[in-house]
């Protein structure tokens, strides 16, 4: 393995290379530090690698098997966990909402739920630029949350089927919809060209319109310097005597290497991060690193992402377009009238033919099999599809830890323990019922409720006190001064909305408090 920074300690060692290991590698790269990207997983060329095949497409995900439990076990692989260069965002529908105001200050604002070290105001300039960056594409207005628009780039056109009917349900009962901001070219950019509605976002975007760290912020990072290393699994970050991480073990093709390193950033996810830091346990460390406050692994979220499948006269064909195009936010915050805290939003989702027959054999109210499954299937051209994205509350006993199985590397499997509180019942079964009213107000006859999970949070909370936090605001740990952890485990709480321009954005204010950091102590020994 022919290595740039091979027996160097280079500035920063990035472990993942997803939506936030992705933006970190270029801003601290850009900004003249030596950079190492480690991922699990293959460095695919979109052209060559990525098919519009729905099967062989599921290598995208983290396939490795982690155990599940609880009384909700969920669902594990290409719907919540990415695995290569890029990571969640090459499979992702591109959906780019920003959390609200409420979704940080919860406690504050509605007393509900649980207050984060920041405030909505701190993360806008990075919302703003990392959407610039981009060329997220979105309405003229946006009638929900702090920011209403425009846009960098114009609102996709034309819509799907299924989103206009979505639409025209919402209007029939007097519900707000709105084009959903996508983070999919409605015109060219930066050499990429603009969507073309192929439609299998989830399978990888072979013409590159649809964004991912893969195309965007990887280039970039090894045009300034760094060296991005595929398919080398991080075991452990080493730690030294006095207390500092100094780099991690990584194997490649069978053969354990080292990466020394003055910072150790971990971006690798909300079950592998604590994994890893769980794994790489020394005797000063016993309960893994920084974990002196217990929760490394504790209070995972996911989103509850339950769909409704109805049947229509006309056709729908739910594989036209992109996935998501249409979207309502009209019950994101708490109302005292509903019997449960916090929110959620709604999609018009579309569906592949394999992920619909995959979806309606596991419904809510039993697997379907037989004639009954196969006329399911033959009318498929004739259903509409409603998604969940639902606030699912932190509860401590959600959590990822280590399991006595062990892997091909000979270390302990992950295994995630999850079940849903009495409020995220509440909340799925309220949101099933508003779903179920939109396709009927426009003809549909809803026959299959799913039940289903996806983007996962939390695991290594930020907050101001170390007792009860795993990291301060900027993802700096608070036992380990050189070791940050910047990805969707750091969440407080899940918010009602998809979470990807969340982690971008706290990946770029990282990146700057390490950027600025570092200049302060060159000036200082400057000065010396």
């Amino acid at each position: 393995m022919n290595r740039k920074y091979a027996n160097e300690e280079v500035d920063a060692v990035i472990v993942g290379a997803g939506a936030a290991g992705g933006v970190l590698a270029k801003e601290l790269s850009e900004a003249g530090m030596r950079v190492v990207v480690l991922d699990a997983g293959p460095f695919r060329d979109p052209q060559k690698d990525f098919a519009s095949d729905e099967l062989k497409m599921q290598s995208l995900g983290w396939q490795d098997t982690r155990i599940v439990d609880g009384h909700d076990p969920l669902t594990m692989g290409h719907n919540n966990s990415g695995r290569g260069i890029g990571g969640g965002t090459v499979h992702f529908t591109g959906v780019f909402l920003r959390f609200h105001d409420v979704d940080f200050k919860g406690k504050t604002i509605e007393g509900t739920g649980e207050d984060w070290p920041i405030a909505y105001d701190d993360l806008e300039p990075y919302y703003n630029r990392i959407e610039k960056e981009i060329a997220v594409s979105g309405p003229k207005h946006f009638p929900w949350g702090n920011y209403h628009g425009p846009y960098p780039y114009p609102e996709r056109e034309p819509l799907s089927p299924n989103a206009y009917l979505f639409m025209n349900g919402c209007d029939k009962l007097g519900i707000q919809s709105s084009v959903a901001p996508l983070a999919i070219l409605s015109a060219p950019f930066e050499g990429r060209p603009p969507c073309i509605n192929r439609g299998f976002c989830n399978q990888g975007c072979m013409p590159n319109a649809k964004f991912s760290t893969l195309i965007v912020h990887i280039p970039k990072a090894i045009q300034a310097g760094a060296e991005v290393l595929p398919d080398c699994m991080v075991t452990q970050v080493i730690m030294g005597s006095d207390g500092r991480a100094k780099g991690v073990n990584f194997v490649h093709d069978g053969i354990e290497y080292k990466q020394m390193a003055k910072l150790v950033i971990l971006s690798a996810y909300v079950v592998e991060t604590p994994r890893l830091l769980l794994n790489s346990a020394t005797s000063a460390y016993p309960d893994g690193l920084a974990n002196s406050s217990g929760m490394v692994g504790r209070s995972i979220m996911v989103h509850s992402s339950n769909d409704v499948y109805a049947r229509f006269d006309k056709e729908v064909r739910l594989y036209k377009g992109t996935p998501v195009l249409a979207t309502t936010q009209d019950f994101y915050r708490t109302d005292p009238k509903r019997p449960f805290v916090r929110g959620y939003t709604l999609h018009a989702h579309g569906a592949r033919p394999v992920e619909f027959a995959k979806g309606i054999s596991k419904t809510q109210s039993g697997p379907i099999w037989g004639e009954q499954f196969r006329q399911a299937l033959l009318n498929y051209n004739y259903y509409g599809r409603v998604t969940l994205v639902g606030e699912v509350l932190p509860n401590a006993d959600n959590r990822v830890s280590l399991d006595n199985e062990r892997d091909e590397y000979g270390l302990p499997r992950a295994k995630v323990t999850f079940s849903y509180g009495d409020n995220d019942k509440k909340l799925i079964d309220h949101a099933v019922q508003t779903m179920r009213s939109i396709l009927e107000a426009e003809g549909g006859k809803p026959e299959f409720v799913v039940p289903d999970t996806a983007h996962m949070m939390g695991g290594c909370r930020m907050g101001n006190d170390p007792s009860t936090s795993v990291v301060n605001s900027y993802g700096q740990t608070h036992d380990i001064e050189n070791l940050f952890i910047c990805d969707a485990s750091t969440f407080v709480t899940s918010g009602g909305g998809n979470p990807t321009n969340t982690v971008m954005s706290l990946a770029l204010r990282t990146a700057d408090y390490i950027i600025e950091k570092a200049r302060k102590r060159e000036l200082q020994a400057s000065r010396a």
